[in-house]
């Protein structure tokens, strides 16, 4: 994804602001693995791993490599594991990052990898490529797990949902980021995955099982068997504004209308911050302060493939 890779792009910033996946998805991936009888654990590959948020998360693998085709996201993620030393479950020494695409891998080996993840990358991929380098790598019985969220809801606010589907989704160029997404990458985040093409479709026969889940809630019931929410967040109106900040199409928006940030409401990010605000608070019947707390949540699609 572009903005990831340029230099003006913050991957310190980014990795502090977004929301992190709950346990319950990664025990989800980890129980549709473990289902077949040959499963193993060996070797785990996280693409377009970003700042390796979910990376570090793939513990009960011997080996694991993150992957991502920018260099500062790379650097980003080696930084941060420095932290994780000396955590309950120390992985450190278990993990290593390269910069490299996802769609080839030809430092994997054919038949080496037994997990592969995309964590909110996936949708920037080109699946005509993707699904034969994944069959090429995957061990049998191997899997590959497919997962985005998509635009946030705020549950106590309902009203201020045309608010937000209007910053990220609108189409007007003065007034939201909608037109400065890149694309088809955003629709197809927007669409829930729906525009992956289904594996045996691209590579026949070379998947045993090719599932597809919603953990969408009531957010969008035309999605099929929509399941609960999984992925929430409790932060700060301030945090909030933090997040928006991160959005790629934002940061397009600012480079092509530098006049923006002069507004005195400050930038489109800010204005829509303090529109939120000034809902909740109509909402609430008091003044809501950038310090106290809301919950957010986020739509979660996920698809799982196992290897034949």
């Amino acid at each position: 994804m572009a903005t990831f890779g340029k230099a003006t792009f913050n991957s310190i910033s980014y990795a502090a602001s977004r929301p992190t996946y709950p346990r319950a998805l990664f025990d989800h991936v980890f129980r549709y693995h473990g289902a077949v009888a040959h499963a193993r654990w060996d070797m785990a590959v996280d693409l377009g791993c970003g700042t390796g948020q979910a990376t570090v998360e793939l513990t009960p693998f011997k080996k694991i490599m993150g992957i991502d085709p920018s260099a500062g996201m790379v650097d980003a993620a080696r930084h941060a594991l420095e932290s994780e030393s000396g955590k309950a479950v120390d992985v450190t020494g278990r993990i290593s990052y390269v910069q490299s695409p996802a769609e080839n891998l030809g430092f994997l080996a054919d038949g080496s990898v037994d997990l592969m993840i995309s964590a909110q990358s996936g949708h920037w991929f080109n699946w005509a490529k993707m699904w034969p380098e994944a069959a090429r790598v995957l061990r049998p019985d191997g899997t590959f797990a497919i997962w985005i969220y998509s635009e946030l809801r705020l549950p106590k606010y309902p009203s201020l949902t045309p608010s937000l589907s209007h910053f990220f989704q609108g189409t007007d160029p003065r007034t939201s980021i909608g037109p400065y997404w890149q694309q088809p990458g955003r629709s197809i985040l927007d669409g829930h995955l729906v525009a992956i093409p289904d594996a045996n479709d691209v590579v026949p026969g070379s998947f045993s099982d090719v599932t597809r889940g919603y953990f969408t809630g009531a957010y969008y019931p035309d999605l099929p068997s929509p399941q609960p929410i999984l992925m929430r967040k409790r932060m700060t109106w301030h945090d909030l504004y933090g997040y928006f900040t991160t959005a790629s199409a934002l940061h397009t928006f600012l480079e092509r209308n530098p006049e923006d940030a002069a507004h005195p409401e400050g930038d489109i990010g800010m204005r829509l911050w303090k529109s939120l605000l000034s809902g909740a608070s109509e909402q609430e019947g008091v003044k809501v302060q950038p310090e106290q707390v809301v919950e957010v949540e986020w739509p979660l699609a996920l698809i799982l493939a196992r290897r034949a």
